[in-house]
């Protein structure tokens, strides 16, 4: 059951920049970037159907739908842009003042990787480790039953290994991003082994290349129940914890997550989230650890995120910042910006603050790519580096932070 009361010193965890951290096959650490494993040899029709996937993918990625402040990204442009080439901060970059054992990683959007020239450098530079922001969602891998569209989330998780960062997954088990093909109509046994196989061939797919899943997401409503899905209306509240099992079984090694929003201080969905992970570890499903999402108002900070983040620690869980952006009001002003970096430096404290907190994850790091402004009206400039890719007041917080640990020993 989860980590089986071993220790989650951030300390033990490997480092993605320190080759000496590097322990594989650590059942509780975040894995370090595995050994490049060569491709699995395609028929003749198999290669059709990879081509025609490819071009399927580039599509899908600007078609991903704009979900519950989760999905999409329908703030960024679709043409190329022109930026200057990236040059890091004097006071350094994120990931090399990073802690050893934390991750400091974002999400990625391949439009920003093939059409952004300064996008892949500020991406390689300041993060050491990556989230599929929508390429690994159920409905872009599998557009038909069946037929596996990998090339996206290959190419993310191709690119970390180059660039020596961890891969998070992003996500097996959710209510949006379900494909079209998946009926709401079938009976019980057909959707549960239907979910089952999904689960499976994804985390089988990237076995030993993602140090850990979002294995559910989003499953609880406001009130803290049990959010009214087709998985809970179909299967009943025990898909959570098959799903976790499944997940399990397809890849012993990988940590697997619950995620959340509006959890991230000590609200009552945080008090059910709480509740609900403790009792489906008392059950012995293999909850690992706990993710905390982090879409942020500048003007509306959550509190008590630090001792929240302790609480569930107390579970025996890592607990994570998966999807933090900070939004401000446009026209973005200095006070604005001001207002949000203290807030996106708040939460890399409380994470700095809490041994088992393994990492921060920003929800994309340029403007020119959020999802914010696109479902947010009146809100935008959420990420630490602008639409020109300049880094912001946001990001020399972070770093001022990270460097004043450092010098403290903290």
């Amino acid at each position: 059951m989860g980590d089986g009361g071993r220790s989650l010193d951030r300390a033990s965890l490997p480092h993605p920049d320190d080759a000496a951290g590097a322990v594989a096959g650590a059942p509780t650490r975040p894995r370090p970037v595995p050994a490049v494993t060569r491709p699995r040899p395609l028929t003749a029709a198999g290669l059709l159907v990879a081509a025609a996937l490819v071009v399927a993918t580039v599509l899908l990625a600007g078609m991903a739908a704009v979900g519950t402040g989760r999905a999409g990204n329908p703030g960024g442009a679709g043409a190329a842009r022109s930026a200057p080439a990236y040059t890091p901060s004097a006071a350094g970059t994120l990931r090399g003042l990073a802690p050893a054992g934390m991750l400091i990683g974002t999400a990625v959007d391949p439009r920003g990787l093939n059409l952004d020239p300064a996008y892949p450098g500020v991406l390689a530079a300041e993060f050491n480790a990556v989230t599929a922001e929508n390429a690994m969602k159920w409905g872009n891998l599998e557009p038909s039953p069946g037929v596996y569209a990998w090339a996206g989330g290959d190419q993310i998780v191709d690119l970390a290994r180059r660039n020596g960062q961890a891969v998070y997954g992003h996500t097996l088990v959710w209510h949006n991003d379900v494909p079209d093909w998946v009926s709401p109509d079938w009976p019980a046994q057909r959707l549960r082994e239907v979910l089952r196989r999904h689960v499976t061939a994804v985390v089988a797919h990237y076995r030993g290349r993602v140090w850990a899943w979002d294995v559910v997401n989003e499953v609880l409503a406001e009130d803290g129940s049990l959010r009214d899905t087709l998985w809970l209306r179909k299967l009943g509240p025990g898909y959570v914890a098959d799903a976790f099992r499944w997940a399990r079984q397809a890849d012993p090694d990988a940590r697997l997550f619950v995620n959340e929003y509006g959890t991230e201080g000590r609200t009552a969905k945080a008090d059910a989230l709480l509740d609900l992970v403790r009792r489906l570890r008392a059950d012995g499903v293999p909850v690992d650890g706990v993710g905390f999402q982090g879409h942020l108002d500048a003007e509306r900070p959550p509190e008590g995120v630090r001792g929240n983040l302790r609480r569930f620690a107390a579970l025996g869980v890592r607990v994570a910042v998966t999807e933090l952006d900070v939004r401000v009001r446009l026209p973005a002003t200095a006070e604005g910006l001001r207002r949000q970096a203290a807030v996106y430096r708040e939460v890399l404290r409380a994470c700095l603050d809490v041994a088992a907190c393994a990492s921060v994850t920003v929800w994309g790091f340029t403007d020119a790519r959020s999802w914010i402004p696109g479902y947010h009206r009146g809100f935008g400039a959420a990420c630490l580096f602008d639409a020109d890719f300049r880094p912001k007041p946001a990001h020399a917080a972070l770093l001022d932070e990270l460097a004043a640990r450092r010098r403290t020993g903290g």
